[in-house]
């Protein structure tokens, strides 16, 4: 029996495998080592795709329902409930938890020579901010759908201090590390003393100063991104003829992947049509009615998601919305990305600083800032992080495969 190691994250996930006296992570879409944590259930072809065969599906038009950001519900009351996939018949939201997870331990099975029963799962400091209970829910529903998929012994490690044991692995002397994993649906903070004399040692407890995080991360700037763009040319923020801004909560649900599908309930497109009075512009009930006919919400959203990879270290782009209608485009630019999520990147600085005090650690003793995650490609985030402690050298590692590799590490040294 083998084991692995597994990076389920908010916006990609990996599996790590051991390799010899050393770890490698498995092809999990064709070559390549991340996937994206999505599933489209195709009800044309009643299947399953994952990945980004789930996002080309779903952008070919093919009838179902995608689903990402499955991380985010854990620990919360939609966990445990149904969904309709558009063919009549539902599933629980946990359970495609577990299906995803079945299919990354199958690709791990591919390239593994024995059976694998065991394994170590990453898992943000919080899954819940500020609910301990919720928080324990979370991880117990994230082991519940580990062992329905047939692991068997499972551990968990948080996902920062993986990525310090991936870091520790090309140091030369002890060092103090601020690791800051900001991945699509929290940001993650630990304070470690990290070293060559201290690698080997099975429990890092004493090493491990503080750890802290807040439920805040990459999709909440892609929201902001399509709150401040994309959803204003459909309505959001415009004002109703009697002088008051009109209802925002359907845009709220089309900014929010999980909640995308709950704007196409019949109920729900009853009263968006009822709605069309509420808009001194017509052209924008028109275009959000259009949205919701069609099922574009997701479109959209990967459209903010893209165009803020795009603007993430400067520069500018244009979002397409000709699906919505014809010739409709709209500029966005780096500067706008920053304002569109200064109380965002407030919170997660904020959360930095917050790990070091509770350290009782002065900010200039810390010697480096470990920068792994997605959203860490959002260099004003990360220049906003840095600028708290001005002795530490700023080092970027793998943004999507440092965390798995840690957790391989460990792994290694709890079953190898």
């Amino acid at each position: 029996m083998t084991y692995c190691a597994i990076d389920f994250g908010t916006s990609n996930s990996a599996v790590a495998l051991p390799d010899g006296a050393s770890i490698r992570l498995a092809p999990v879409e064709g070559n390549a080592t991340t996937l994206p944590t999505a599933v489209f259930f195709n009800t044309d072809e009643d299947e399953q795709a994952y990945g980004r065969a789930a996002l080309e599906a779903y952008i070919d038009g093919f009838d179902g329902r995608l689903m990402r950001s499955m991380k985010s519900i854990l620990g919360s009351p939609l966990a445990e409930t149904s969904t309709d996939l558009g063919d009549g018949s539902a599933i629980r939201y946990v359970d495609v938890i577990t299906l995803f997870l079945q299919h990354l331990k199958q690709k791990a099975q591919a390239v593994s020579s024995t059976p694998i029963t065991r394994a170590v799962l990453g898992r943000p400091v919080f899954f819940v901010d500020d609910d301990p209970r919720a928080d324990q829910l979370a991880q117990n529903q994230l082991q519940a759908a580990a062992q329905a998929i047939g692991l068997t012994d499972i551990h968990f490690q948080y996902e920062p201090i993986a990525a310090a044991f991936d870091y520790e692995a090309s140091l030369t002397k002890e060092a103090l590390v601020l690791v800051a994993d900001i991945g699509g649906g929290t940001s993650d903070f630990s304070l470690v003393r990290v070293g060559p004399e201290r690698a080997e040692k099975l429990s890092r407890k004493d090493d491990v100063l503080a750890h802290y995080g807040v439920h805040v991360a990459g999709t909440d700037f892609d929201r902001r991104v399509e709150l401040a763009t994309i959803l204003r040319e459909l309505g959001y923020q415009s004002i109703a003829p009697e002088g008051r801004e009109v209802p925002n909560r359907v845009y709220f649900d089309l900014a929010t992947w999980h909640l995308i599908n709950t704007v196409y309930g019949p109920k729900r497109v009853g009263e968006l049509q009822l709605m069309r009075h509420l808009y001194s512009d017509q052209r924008h009930h028109d275009r959000l009615m259009r949205v919701v006919d069609r099922r574009l919400g997701h479109a959209l959203a990967s459209h903010a998601e893209a165009a803020k990879i795009d603007v993430a270290a400067g520069g500018e782009t244009t979002i397409g919305m000709e699906e919505v209608e014809e010739a409709l485009r709209i500029g966005f630019t780096a500067q706008q990305l920053v304002d569109a999520g200064l109380e965002e990147t407030r919170r997660i600085a904020q959360a930095a600083e917050e790990t070091v005090r509770r350290a009782g650690v002065a900010p200039a003793d810390v010697s480096a800032v470990y920068f792994t995650g997605g959203s860490t490609g959002l260099s004003f985030l990360s220049q906003s992080i840095s600028s708290a402690f001005p002795a530490a050298e700023a080092v970027f590692g793998d943004r999507l495969a440092s965390v798995a590799t840690g957790l391989g590490i460990y792994a290694r040294r709890l079953f190898g």
